[in-house]
């Protein structure tokens, strides 16, 4: 296939929202060739929009709808609480033009935005988490009744963009993966500030302790990812009885650590639930 039938062939995407969620999936597709001017991208703010056409040469639109129209493949790259008008706004194209909704909302359902944009569209709901702005995202993905395999594979294609993508087959599991995975990272993140303050408490200077914290997270992040080992394996692996790291996971497991992580996880499915119910 030449570059111009390749061209010709690659689906026209249309991002509803510039910021950096949609910067990091339409920085992934232009990697992987996706041609630029099959990207348009509707935002609102002028400097996101001049950023955006001067770093990756997409095409770049004040109106939704204009964006939309030059596309099959439709990216909702906006926050919760104003999907519902967005989607208001778009449903007579919608329903002129069925195209494949892709939205990446925290809470939103499926049978939401197929009724926003006037019923009986086919909806992929995913939820890509922050590391996807480095291309090392993890991103569940949910499709409704609606979407035929040929598009279930672009919005695999698309979300890998991103990184990792697993499908689920039950949408009610979705804000399970938001606590998962999508809000994650902050967990991580925490982690990281806990070791670096007690590393200082122990009276390391604060920059060996942020160094050796971070170092430590990323390098088992690799042996998670990269041996194949499952993390309690590993876990037990590095546990010598009797030695520093059994007094350290001792004293987790007296603070109730794995209950604290089961109810956090399970607050934030809840919450996930619960911005469902308050933007329909």
């Amino acid at each position: 296939m030449t570059a111009t039938e390749s061209r010709a062939t690659t689906p026209a995407i249309a991002f509803i929202g510039g910021g950096n969620m949609a910067r990091s999936l339409i920085g992934g597709l232009v990697a992987r060739g996706q041609s630029v001017e099959s990207i348009h991208v509707a935002e609102p703010y002028e400097a996101l929009r001049t950023a955006l056409a001067g770093d990756f040469g997409v095409c770049t639109h004040l109106d939704n709808a204009e964006a939309a129209a030059q596309a099959t493949i439709w990216v909702f790259a906006v926050k919760p609480q104003v999907m519902k008008t967005v989607c208001a706004d778009l449903a007579a194209l919608a329903q002129q033009t069925r195209p494949l909704v892709i939205s990446i909302a925290a809470g939103i359902t499926g049978a939401q935005l197929s009724r926003w944009l006037g019923g009986d569209v086919a909806v992929v709901r995913t939820m890509p988490n922050t590391p996807a702005l480095l291309g090392a995202g993890a991103t569940g993905m949910h499709a409704n009744a609606q979407v035929l395999p040929a598009q279930r594979a672009q919005a695999e294609a698309l979300m890998q963009a991103a990184g990792l993508t697993v499908w689920i087959a039950e949408e009610a599991q979705m804000d399970a993966v938001t606590a998962v995975s999508g809000s994650g990272p902050a967990y991580v993140f925490l982690l990281a500030e806990a070791m670096q303050a007690a590393g200082e408490a122990q009276g390391l200077p604060a920059d060996a302790a942020r160094r050796l914290a971070l170092q430590t997270i990323f390098g088992a992040a690799r042996m998670l990812t990269e041996s194949g080992e499952p993390a309690d394996v590993l876990r037990q692996r590095v546990t010598s009885p009797g030695g520093t790291t059994q007094a350290a996971l001792d004293a987790f497991e007296a603070g109730g650590f794995r209950q604290l992580v089961a109810t956090a996880i399970a607050a934030a499915a809840r919450r996930g639930g619960e911005l469902s119910a308050a933007n329909d």
